[in-house]
């Protein structure tokens, strides 16, 4: 039996459906009745994420747990403490729901965490890998680095086995933010200066990403690893726009504006953040996950685009 949290959210779903499909059994965590899932899921209310919330009655029987549930990144995060908040639901809240699933008999830990571990950008040709040294730089990173740090001790207290994936960005059916607001700009034909971005980033389908979380749920020799994963081919910005609108039989309207150019004015406007993510290099090396769990991607880029379309 699998208990899986976050299952209204944009992974857990994607999981969800994935798992009714293959017939797997198993039970998802909701903070209140929701209609958002089909009918034949049971549905176990625990409440919201923290730090003492009681998971006794979703844990029964439960051998897996598949953790997505969290407070996700919020790029205008208008809370006086952003970190404390972060915490109760990333950090306190999964620690929690782990040492209660070691109490109850649960044999494995699955955690989805992020790439902002290891940090928010890499050089050209030096991607990411999973033992290098942690930068997390924002809050929402820093909580999913103290989870993972949390997370690694209680395995070593209790004989739980925790299985750590860090994903770059993850795009697919219901996808929200800056990917999907660059998607409707293309659809619709806005201009955007991004015709000349050079940059190198690295991104997971999310039926990749579902390909390998069910992978980690069972293969014996992902018990206590951390993975990096991606769709196994690093892509431009301005590639990525290309594609999209090829996908969507659209003109791609994008102006060649050097980046330097773009930096500086972003930085003049108090978006250097956001330059960074735009134009900056975030690579992962992922042959950990083929080279020991034997994974590999099973859509392309290309595949994967065509599916949100449709």
């Amino acid at each position: 039996m699998i208990l899986l949290t976050g299952g209204t959210g944009f992974i857990g779903s994607a999981y969800l459906h994935d798992a009714l499909v293959k017939n797997i059994n198993f039970v998802v965590a909701v903070r209140k009745h929701t209609d958002k899932l089909p009918q034949q899921v049971s549905q176990v209310v625990v409440g919201e994420l923290s730090a003492t919330q009681d998971w006794s009655k979703a844990l029964q029987g439960v051998d897996v747990v598949v953790h997505c549930a969290a407070r996700a990144l919020v790029l205008k995060d208008v809370s006086q403490d952003p970190l404390t908040v972060y915490r109760i639901a990333n950090t306190h809240a999964t620690l929690n729901l782990a040492r209660q699933a070691a109490q109850a008999g649960a044999r494995r830990f699955v955690f989805i965490s992020s790439i902002k571990v290891n940090g928010e950008w890499t050089e050209e040709g030096k991607p990411f890998s999973p033992d290098d040294r942690h930068n997390p730089i924002d809050p929402y990173g820093l909580s999913k680095y103290e989870a993972e740090h949390g997370l690694k001790a209680i395995a070593l207290q209790t004989g739980l086995e925790v299985v750590i994936i860090r994903p770059p960005l993850v795009y697919g059916k219901g996808v929200k933010g800056n990917f999907a607001s660059m998607v409707r700009w293309v659809k619709i034909g806005v201009p955007l200066p991004l015709g000349a971005v050079p940059n190198q980033r690295s991104l997971v389908a999310l039926k990749n990403l579902i390909s390998f979380m069910q992978l980690c749920c069972v293969h014996p020799q992902a018990a206590n690893q951390t993975f990096l994963i991606s769709d196994g081919e690093d892509i431009s910005t301005t590639e990525l726009l290309r594609r999209v609108a090829r996908v969507y039989g659209v003109p791609a309207r994008l102006l060649p504006i050097p980046v330097s150019l773009m930096n500086f004015v972003a930085k003049l406007l108090g978006k250097g953040a956001m330059a960074n993510r735009l134009f900056g290099n975030l690579q992962v090396d992922s042959s950990k996950a083929k080279s020991l769990l034997g994974w590999s991607p099973v859509v392309t880029i290309d595949e994967q685009l065509h599916m949100m379309m449709e």
